[in-house]
C-alpha cells in the first residue's frame, strides 16, 4: 500500500507526540519502537509496556446458534466457555489447516466475540461469512471500527491499570474478561496479552482509545512505563513461543504440526477439517515446529534453510536474538525424527552452514 492509502488508529498522535518510527503493517502506519526495541522489550519483562494493538480484527457472532457456528469453524472446544471467558483457538480450513489464529470470548449463550489478527481480518471475516448458511438465525459483523485496543503488559500491569478502574482487576483470572469502566469510559477488560508476561487487554470506544492511553501513561510513570512497538511485541512472544500467523503457521500447517495440539478437541463433534487432523492424529505428524538454539556465530531469521546430513530438511519460521536469554534463537519446521531436544542441526546463513541445536520451548516462562 501506498503512504497515503494506509490508516492510522486513534492513537497515531500519541506515537508520533512519542518519537515512535512509524512503518507499514497491515494496512496501518504502525509504531515498529520508540526508545529501541531491546530496552522496550526488557522494560516489559520487569516493569510495564503499552501496546497499541488498535489494528486487530474484532467480529461479533450473534444469534441462538452462535456456538453450533463457532464449533463448527473452529479446533477448540467452545461449549466448555462459560461468559467471561475466552480460549485461544484455531480458525480451520477443511484441511485442518489454518485461516488464522484467534480468541474467542463468550459473553452469553448467543454472543461471542473474535479476535483475530490484523493482516488477516477481512480475509476471516469473509471466509466466516461464506459459512454462515447453513446457520439459521446467526449473525457474523464486522466490529473492528468499533473498537480501540489498548495492551498493557509487564509484572506491574495490574498495578498501573488498577490506578483508573474501581474493577479489582486481581479477581480476572488469566483468559477471563469483564466488562466495567476504565478511566471513565465504558470498556472490555480482557487478562490476556502476547508477551508471555501478565497483564491486560483493554477494548474501548476509538474515541477514548487516546484520553486513556495518556492516563496509563501517567498513572505508571513511577512504575516506569514506557510505551512499546511492534518490535519488541514480536521478539516478546517469540521468547513465549506464542506463533505468530504467516510466519509460525498458515494455511500449510495444522494445529498438531504446529505442537498445539491442546487447542484441538477432536472429541467434539464435527468442524472443519476434523476428518483430517483425525487421521493425522493416527498416522502421526512427519513434521513438528521445534525451537532451537544457535552455537555458532549468526542470527537465524525467517526463510533461512535448516539443515542435517547435508541435506535441507526444514525452515526457519522465527528467529532473533532473544534480549531477556542474550542468545541467539529460532523456531522452525523439522522432521519429527529431528525434533528431539539436544539433536544438531545447521542453519543456512548467506550461504554458510551454522551449527545449532533443538531446544525447548518455551524460551522464557515468566515467575509465578
Amino acid at each position: 500500500m501506498t503512504a497515503e492509502n494506509l490508516k492510522r488508529t486513534p492513537l497515531y498522535e500519541c506515537h508520533v507526540e512519542a518519537g515512535a518510527k512509524m512503518v507499514p503493517f497491515a494496512g496501518f502506519e504502525m509504531p515498529v519502537q520508540y526508545l529501541g526495541v531491546i530496552e522496550e522489550h526488557r522494560t516489559v519483562r520487569t516493569a510495564v509496556g503499552l501496546f497499541d494493538v488498535s489494528h486487530m480484527g474484532e467480529i461479533d457472532v450473534t444469534g441462538a446458534r452462535a456456538l453450533d457456528f463457532i464449533q463448527f469453524v473452529t479446533c477448540n472446544d467452545a461449549s466448555k466457555l462459560v461468559p467471561g471467558r475466552a480460549h485461544y483457538s484455531g480458525l480451520m480450513t477443511p484441511r485442518g489447516t489454518f485461516v488464522d489464529d484467534l480468541l474467542v470470548h463468550k459473553f452469553s449463550d448467543d454472543h461471542y466475540f473474535l479476535v483475530v489478527n490484523a493482516a488477516n481480518k477481512d480475509k476471516d471475516y469473509a471466509y466466516l461469512c461464506a459459512q454462515v448458511p447453513g446457520f439459521e438465525g446467526v449473525s457474523v459483523r464486522d466490529r473492528s471500527d468499533d473498537w480501540a485496543q489498548i495492551a498493557i503488559q509487564g509484572p506491574r500491569a495490574l498495578e498501573v491499570t488498577q490506578k483508573l478502574t474501581s474493577v479489582p482487576l486481581a479477581d480476572i483470572k488469566y483468559y477471563r474478561f469483564v466488562e466495567g469502566e476504565i478511566d471513565g469510559v465504558g470498556a472490555i477488560i480482557a487478562r490476556t496479552g502476547y508477551t508471555g508476561e501478565d497483564g491486560f487487554e483493554v477494548y474501548v470506544a476509538p474515541a477514548a482509545a487516546a484520553p486513556l492511553w495518556r492516563s496509563l501513561m501517567s498513572a505508571g510513570a513511577d512504575a516506569g512505563i514506557a510505551p512499546t512497538g511492534l518490535g519488541a511485541r514480536d521478539t516478546l512472544r517469540f521468547e513465549a513461543c506464542m506463533p505468530l500467523y504467516g510466519n509460525d503457521i498458515d494455511d500449510t500447517t495444522t494445529p498438531l504440526d504446529a505442537g498445539l495440539d491442546w487447542i484441538v478437541k477432536l472429541d467434539k463433534g464435527g468442524f472443519l477439517g476434523r476428518d483430517l487432523l483425525v487421521r493425522q492424529r493416527e498416522q502421526g505428524i512427519t513434521r513438528k515446529l521445534v525451537g532451537f538454539e544457535m552455537k555458532g556465530r549468526g542470527i537465524a531469521r525467517h526463510g533461512y534453510p535448516i539443515v542435517s546430513g547435508g541435506a535441507e530438511v526444514g525452515v526457519v519460521t522465527s528467529g532473533t536474538h532473544s534480549p531477556t536469554l542474550e542468545k541467539a534463537l529460532g523456531m522452525g519446521y523439522v522432521p519429527v525424527a529431528l525434533a528431539a531436544v539436544g539433536t544438531p542441526i545447521e542453519i543456512e546463513i548467506r550461504g554458510q552452514r551454522v551449527a545449532a541445536e533443538v531446544a525447548g520451548t518455551p524460551f522464557y516462562r515468566r515467575a509465578k
